[in-house]
């Protein structure tokens, strides 16, 4: 729930203010002089040994899979990608493939050797997998691991009882109508709060619920079916009446959410109130009940959509206890179909998997099992992925480009001609007083007290659900975790905290093609340096910008300096709008809002810090590129994707990320990338001068 991801999933960068003018900045490692020398002495003169290759490419970029048939004025992201798009099949137990799936599948078969051998030697994480691994057993013991749950939900005959259910449900990690999170409070970052917000949806968003499209109409159905089905294998009667009563009660639940949009909107789900203000508000569940369960009885609680969770209270107070327990029961077989019989593993998957999101075939179990036990037990299996995958010179040079994106990222703040100089003073504060994390915590969580038993795959999960709550709740009256990290080192992401005041990059995305030491300087650029200015952004985007620089969600802007900045993002929600990448289906300007503007801020600085870095010098051709031109191509290679038309669906529904092809197109805006490439007046991604939107 909340804002532990705040900002982003996509991205996430590290930095602090550079101490240096530009002119004192060193040069990047990647572009620095090497001398060669033996022991103290310098040797000369030598022939140099040949500079390693990088891995892609002549210069980090894979020219076989342009379309050079295609202008880059006309399709950017064709022209730099278009072969590898035609060419590249999405693999059978994916909904898409790209980049990040290349960077995620090895570092799921690098995990996968490490709990091998952990395996063979019996350890913790060995037996966690193991036991997952073992799907006959599973499949052995039937139902029986969770039948004292189902009998407990049957024996629910009330309201209040249905609230103290809910509470060891939500305990556990099966999904309830309501969400709730320990996390820093916005308006008191040094103190953490509990958070509630709307939730009880089987399917991704309201939309599937209410919507006439033809596609989601079928879907819906899809999911009756789904819900008739694991009832009828849970054994209950009367499964297809049942299941039409759990959906008009999802679907009445639907109409009172309020959108994604406003959702996302870091003042509107700000409504801090007392839990006595929220019972009267919302007599229709007991929340005080329901908070004691969940090991949190707060005396206030900060409600992120109050319209939605009074009306969510209500529907449960006028709902039948029989169709509240039929939803628990869905939701409790679905949350632990995996390490249940498989017939209820393939339920769960025919419908999530296949009919929302295209993938034809289940994952391998070896990969589940990899993926179950590195949630399960993160940090224990975190250990020792960095320490076989992750070397100290790559945490180096990724630090050393990060500072030279935060230093241009000054530069560019200090010479905004649209920003009064209070705010840019302001700016430039909260962009000091940023925390960079890269590569892995310096800091790991303890496991000791969490139970793994061999052979009992149910149990391990179900434990492992309540270590995680109770460690979340567990934060409330504790000094702020300032080393914890909302992603392993092993995801292939990253992401900004916005009240941690933070940028954080996994040891996972810090490889080709976002970044390769050895590549030409300009791909690290357009990689992984536009993915460091897109974190940095984010804390500078529609949502991130409301916050200050302890982290505190404040007013800081002057109102003219904040009147120019919405014209601005206005502008760029107005461009992605007119985006169709499926027949009828739009980009939502508005949800994707936060995640342009890190994308147009982020390149804009990252080609900044790339010029700055050659330090008055033109970069040499090569293959027939300039380096901007190369610049450019790297950030066009890293949004290398395929899209089965269910996931890019559900994406454009409820995704706060444009599709790849239209974050490539993000480049229109830019003046560089018009003299890099020259495209007409006449091809799609021109714009005119005026009409190019540029914020930071």
């Amino acid at each position: 729930m909340r804002r532990l991801l705040l900002a982003t999933t996509l991205f996430a960068t590290p930095a602090l203010l550079a101490g240096c003018t530009r002119a004192e900045r060193p040069a990047p490692a990647a572009v620095a002089q090497q001398t060669q020398t033996v022991g103290e002495a310098a040797v000369g003169p030598v022939t140099p040994a040949p500079a390693p290759a990088p891995q892609i490419g002549s210069f980090g970029f894979d020219v076989a899979g342009m379309d050079r048939s295609v202008a880059p004025g006309e399709d950017f992201y064709a022209y730099a990608n278009g072969t590898w798009a035609r060419t590249t099949e999405i693999p059978s137990d994916k909904s898409n493939f790209g980049m990040f799936s290349v960077l995620a599948d090895l570092s799921q078969e690098r995990t996968h050797s490490i709990l091998e051998e952990a395996k063979a030697e019996g350890s913790k994480i060995g037996t966690a997998y193991a036991a997952y691994l073992d799907r006959q057993a599973i499949d052995a013991r039937g139902l029986e691991p969770i039948r004292p749950w189902l009998d407990r939900i049957a024996a629910v005959t009330d309201t209040g009882a249905y609230a103290a259910l809910a509470a060891e449900a939500d305990r556990a990690g099966i999904p309830i109508p309501f969400a709730t999170y320990v996390g820093q409070d916005d308006k008191n970052p040094e103190v953490y709060a509990l958070s509630l917000a709307q939730a009880g949806l089987g399917m991704p968003d309201r939309d599937y619920y209410l919507s006439d499209e033809a596609r989601l109409t079928e879907t819906r159905n899809a999911y009756r079916e789904h819900l008739a089905r694991v009832l009828t294998l849970a054994g209950e009667p009367n499964a297809a009446a049942r299941a039409q009563a759990v959906l008009d009660f999802e679907t009445a639940i639907a109409r009172a959410h309020w959108t994604r949009v406003d959702s996302r909107d870091a003042d509107k789900t700000y409504n801090k109130m007392t839990v006595a203000d929220l019972t009267t508000r919302a007599p229709g569940f007991d929340f005080v009940r329901y908070f004691e369960g969940i090991g949190a009885p707060v005396d206030s609680v900060i409600v992120a959509q109050p319209s939605a969770v009074e009306g969510i209270a209500r529907l449960i107070a006028d709902t039948p206890v029989q169709v509240l327990r039929d939803q628990l029961m869905v939701r409790s077989l679905d949350s632990f179909a995996d390490v249940l019989p498989t017939a209820f593993d393939d339920a769960q998957f025919a419908f999530y998997g296949t009919t929302l999101s295209g993938t034809p075939e289940q994952q391998a179990r070896w990969k589940r099992a990899v993926d179950f036990t590195s949630a399960a037990l993160a940090d224990e299996v975190s250990q020792e992925y960095v320490a076989r995958y992750f070397p100290p010179e790559t945490k180096a040079a990724a630090d050393e480009l990060v500072q030279n994106v935060i230093a241009a990222m000054g530069d560019r703040i200090r010479g905004l001609d649209w920003m009064s100089a209070e705010t840019k003073e302001r700016a430039l504060a909260k962009l000091a007083a940023f925390t960079p994390k890269i590569g892995y915590p310096d800091r790991w969580r303890d496991y000791s007290n969490l139970e793994i038993r061999p052979g009992d795959a149910f149990g391990n999960n179900w434990r492992a659900n309540q270590w995680a709550h109770n460690y979340n709740v567990g934060k409330l009256g504790q000094p702020i975790y300032r080393w914890e990290w909302g992603m392993t080192p092993m995801t292939v992401n990253a992401y900004a905290n916005f009240g941690m005041v933070e940028i954080v990059f996994p040891a996972a995305i810090l490889q080709p093609p976002f970044f390769d030491p050895n590549a030409d300087p300009a791909l690290n650029y357009g990689g992984i340096g536009a993915v460091i200015g897109h974190e940095i952004s984010h804390h500078f985007d529609d949502q991130g910008s409301k916050y200050d620089a302890t982290g505190q969600l404040e007013q800081w802007w002057t109102p003219e300096d904040l009147a120019a900045f919405e014209a601005r993002t206005a502008a760029l929600s107005a461009q992605y709008d007119a985006y169709e990448p499926l027949p009828g289906m739009r980009v939502q300007g508005d949800l994707t809002l936060g995640e342009n503007v890190a994308d147009l801020a982020g390149l804009t600085v990252a080609h900044k810090a790339y010029r700055d870095s050659l330090v008055g010098q033109e970069p040499p051709v090569l293959d027939g590129f300039t380096g901007d031109q190369r610049f450019y191509l790297g950030w066009a290679q890293v949004w290398r994707r395929n899209y089965r038309e269910a996931n890019l669906r559900q994406r454009l529904l409820t995704d706060p990320h444009s599709p790849s092809q239209q974050r490539t197109w993000v480049v229109r805006n830019l003046d560089p990338w018009y003299s890099a490439f020259d495209p007409q007046p006449s091809q799609q991604l021109y714009l005119e001068p005026a009409e190019r939107v540029n914020i930071w």
